[in-house]
């Protein structure tokens, strides 16, 4: 398994890919990991494009495509 200490969540695609889609995935799983605005609970999922539910109170909002806020 390839060293993820420097990479973090994108040590699981090894070498392939290219370094700045890596870097672009890395960034955007950084911030779904963000805060629900409404429980304060780091549990979002993106449902479609712009829009993010909270797993744990169930709330819909809008968003970005890619950031939560």
């Amino acid at each position: 398994m390839a060293r993820t200490k420097k990479v973090g969540p994108a040590g699981r695609f090894g070498v392939r890919y290219g370094k700045r889609i890596r870097e672009r995935f890395i960034d955007v799983h950084k911030v779904r990991r963000s805060a629900c605005p409404n429980c304060l609970n780091p549990g979002l999922k993106r449902i479609s494009t712009g829009i993010w539910k909270c797993k744990k109170c169930g709330l819909k909002f809008a968003g970005k495509a890619y950031k939560p806020s």
